[in-house]
């Protein structure tokens, strides 16, 4: 078995460019992200930052004011900050219109601090724009001259790629004008939870699971990633995204190729996007008949009141955007030929939860049928992403007493319980970027094949069903698993 060569164990130094640096993801997530890497060593001291966005009345200072506001709101207390990380570490640029011109001095104030610092020309550089922006951004970054430099360049892109698999092709092409796809980082923060990385682990590691693994021990698969959240804010994008685009392409079929795939010939980034590849190129087409959208209206989400999807800012009022999606789909291969994997997603459900249910087939003959309140049920694994990361085996025993009666339990296991808190998703990939480990990022045929996949629904549209806040979404759910004598599972 061929063995990756190993890959760095510290960050080079470095320049961390960030496009669009004044938005909400630098300030929640980017920011947070590398601060708690450096104070936890991993950066080193040759580690800076140099925000980039159209505003032109934000010099440095303010950039760094900035800055300490968003740590300060994300728990850093301001003596933890130390005399000068931001004033020695943090720096600005502005974008301006965006024009070749404003990129030329971008390239220049690079240059600038490369040679203040004394710095290798490794830079990073961070798309954290909106997607309309993204091939703009490339181009300039390429006619610039910042697709090359004496030491490494890494270009991170923000999902969602493409609306469509005509646009992802269209951006794959901008992109590949410009940059190897060695140095493409396509970013999807749900492969950062550390459940979803130890899903392999799991599954390669312990000879119990893998050969029970497929069509004829597993009854079905279900994919759930729910929210109790509204669109808030994002009236505006999700009028132009919805369910599918938004969950389903992208961090739903992340978790469906990692539950499906074969075992990787070793544990590197090239052997496991091949394998992952390969259940995409096994999906079956999927039929009107699978598929069921919905859009919430008004509700009660954990006892409170709260609006429909079109009273939502920046929503239509005669909007048909999805905010809910299931859908049900088969991969044609050996390992999984009959077995329904079930795909569901939704904003405003009863609970927040991310999981993974794998429920195995009960035994074809009961012999505790004769004693009454016996029905056994499918034994089931839940692999729980977030919000409470773990992973729960269901089985059946027997109640105590002299009558012959089944109970259902579990054997449960949570990372919060045996270690320290688990690092948030985005220092976890922005490590990786930075030692230039792709494993845990989307390669461009991967991008491609799943919208291949899910085009066709978004070009035939189902109609899209009300349900209120606070439920499990549309009853017509409920169809794509009645065949199987048995309910959506939610632990």
């Amino acid at each position: 078995m061929p063995i990756a060569p190993p890959l760095p164990t510290k960050v080079a130094p470095h320049l961390f460019v960030i496009l669009g640096a004044t938005g909400d993801l630098t300030g929640r997530k980017l920011l947070p992200a590398l601060y708690r890497l450096k104070q936890q060593g991993e950066l080193g001291e040759q580690s800076y930052i140099l925000g980039t966005a159209v505003d032109t009345d934000i010099d440095d200072a303010g950039f760094r004011a900035r800055c300490r506001r968003w740590l300060a709101a994300d728990g850093v207390k301001p003596e933890e900050l130390g005399s000068g990380w931001c004033d020695e570490h943090v720096f600005y640029q502005t974008l301006g219109s965006g024009g070749a011109d404003e990129y030329a001095a971008l390239a220049k104030r690079i240059a600038a601090l490369e040679q203040q610092f004394k710095l290798p020309e490794n830079r990073v550089f961070y798309l954290a724009l909106p997607p309309s922006v993204f091939p703009t951004a490339i181009s300039r970054l390429g006619e610039a001259g910042l697709n090359t430099s004496k030491g490494w360049v890494r270009l991170v892109i923000e999902k969602p790629f493409g609306r469509d698999l005509k646009s992802a092709e269209l951006l794959n092409d901008i992109v590949h004008q410009h940059f190897k796809e060695s140095q493409v980082y396509r970013i999807d923060h749900y492969l950062g939870k550390e459940t979803v990385q130890n899903l392999l682990v799991f599954r390669f590691a312990n000879s119990l699971f893998e050969p029970l693994w497929n069509r004829d021990r597993i009854e079905c698969v279900e994919i759930t990633v729910a929210e109790t959240l509204g669109v808030e804010h994002r009236g505006g994008y999700y009028e132009t995204a919805g369910a599918m685009r938004d969950m389903i392409q992208n961090h739903l079929t992340q978790l469906l190729t990692l539950t499906a795939m074969e075992s990787p010939s070793s544990f590197d980034a090239q052997a496991i996007r091949r394998e992952k590849a390969k259940v995409l190129l096994s999906v079956a087409p999927i039929g009107p008949e699978d598929v069921v959208f919905g859009q919430y209206t008004q509700g009660t989400v954990d006892a409170q009141a709260v609006p429909g999807y079109r009273e939502e800012p920046g929503v239509a009022k005669d909007s048909s955007i999805e905010t809910f999606a299931a859908l049900r789909l088969e991969i044609a291969n050996w390992r999984w030929h009959g077995v329904p994997f079930l795909l569901r997603t939704g904003k405003r459900m009863p609970r927040h939860v991310s999981q993974i249910v794998i429920s195995f087939r009960r035994p074809p003959v009961s012999l505790f049928r004769p004693f009454g309140d016996c029905e056994i049920q499918n034994n089931s694994l839940v692999i729980t992403v977030q919000p409470d990361e773990g992973f729960d085996l269901g089985f059946e025993i027997k109640k105590p007493g002299r009558e012959i009666a089944l109970d259902s339990s579990r054997l449960s296991f949570r990372y919060s319980e045996m270690f320290a808190p688990l690092p948030e998703a985005y220092e976890t990939l922005l490590q990786d970027v930075l030692i230039g480990d792709p494993t845990l990022f989307v390669s461009d045929d991967w991008v491609e094949d799943s919208w291949r996949i899910y085009t066709p629904l978004l070009e035939r549209r189902p109609p899209v069903i009300p349900y209120a806040a606070g439920t499990w979404g549309p009853e017509q759910a409920k169809s794509l698993v009645k065949d199987l004598g048995t309910q959506w599972i939610t632990r």
